[in-house]
Order: C-alpha cells, then structure tokens, then sequence
C-alpha cells in the first residue's frame, strides 16, 4: 500500500526538497503541497492523505490550529499529524500532541529519520525524535493545565477508571517509551497480547494513537515525570 504524505509548509523551496525526497520511495508518495494550516486542513479533507508533515508555524492558520481541525473532523480519524518544527523544545509541540498530532520530528532531521517518521506514524505508532524524549514531553505536560477531560478530537483521562490493572500497567509501559515487544518482554507475555492490551485501552481512553497514550498517561497523574 502507498502511504500518502500531505507537505504544510510556507516555505516553497523545503516543500520541494520533502516532495523529492517522499516521492523517491516506492512505498509512499506527496498528495498535495500547503502553505498555511487552512489549506492543509482542506487538502487533507480533499486527498485523504494518510500522513501530513505539518510546519507548526505558518500564517494565518497555523500548524496547531490545523491539527485540531484535522483531528476533530470524523471524516479523518485515520489521518496521522507529524509536526515538524525547527524548535524541538517547544511548549506548541506538546499543545500538538493534546490536539491530536502522532509526533513531531525537528527541521534537521536526517533524510532516513523523515522517511521512518512517516512509515511510523501511518502504522499508528508513536512517534518522538530522539531530541525530544519523553522526560521533555512530560516537562511540558506538568507545566500545562493539569488533568483534562476529552473534548471534540482530543481524548479524555476519566475513562482511565475504565481499564483493568494489566491495561493501566501497559500503558504505563507506552508512556515510558517501551515498544510492544519491549513490553511483551517486560511483562513475560506475547507481543500480539500487549497489542490486544494497548488497542483496548486507546479505545476506551478514545485515543487516536499511542502517542495520545503517552499525553494521556502524563496528564492524569498515572505516570509522573521525572525531575530533570
């Protein structure tokens, strides 16, 4: 299958060298080029891309704005936000991931890095740029507004009273950046098994991916970040 990758940049000449470097690999290919968070937002709706590399800031419309646009449209539950930002450590990044976005990666990313976020996020996963560890994601979480509740596309952390104790201990897991495998391990039980156990709890927390896992995990007290 052909993952197809919408570019939102204002910037015509990296939108150029994204689209020739998305478009020199046979599994995936650039949809559609936008220049600000509206016409990314009508692109994606348009294209049906699976993955938008989206630039956080832009005019008019920024990056932040057209990832709540995206996420809270019913018609796009399958589509994936990587933010792409020049400032790892930026406060907006995480308001991204809150708003729906599957990770970030920074501007100076190698090429080989950018391909792998793609594929990563259109499988669904997490996805943090070795920059931004997940210490830095939950700096930035308890500096936010603390605890909250789950609005049009963005989940909620009340339904954690809905999960089982070896859910709660998965995702748990997720937040501390462990892979399913690495859980499988962790745990002594099957992959397929901690894939059952993550599935269930993003459909009973209404997350769209394991990164809203992590936000999730942080936002409601169940994992608290380290001192750093």
């Amino acid at each position: 299958m052909t993952i197809k990758v919408l570019l939102a940049d204002d910037q015509a000449l990296l939108r150029s060298a994204f689209r020739i470097l998305v478009d020199s690999e046979s599994d995936m290919e650039v949809v559609g080029e936008a220049s600000d968070g509206a016409e990314a937002y009508e692109l994606t709706r348009a294209t049906r891309a699976d993955v938008v590399l989206m630039d956080i800031r832009m005019p008019g419309v920024d990056g932040l704005a057209a990832t709540r646009m995206i996420s809270a449209d019913p018609e796009l539950t399958a589509v994936r936000v990587v933010i792409l930002t020049t400032f790892e450590v930026d406060d907006y990044v995480v308001q991204a991931l809150r708003a729906g976005a599957s990770g970030f990666l920074g501007k100076g990313a190698e090429p080989d890095e950018l391909l792998s976020a793609i594929r990563i996020a259109a499988a669904g996963e997490a996805l943090l740029s070795p920059a931004a560890t997940k210490g830095l994601i939950a700096k930035f979480l308890a500096q936010g507004e603390g605890p909250a509740e789950g609005g049009p596309g963005r989940p909620g952390t009340a339904g954690l009273d809905t999960l089982t104790g070896r859910e709660r201990e998965v995702l748990s897991l997720v937040a501390g950046g462990l892979s399913n495998d690495g859980i499988a391990e962790q745990l002594a039980v099957s992959p397929l098994t901690v894939k059952t156990h993550v599935n269930r709890a993003m459909a009973k927390l209404g997350a769209r991916d394991r990164a809203q896992l992590v936000v999730i995990a942080y936002e409601s007290g169940l994992v608290r970040p380290r001192a750093q």
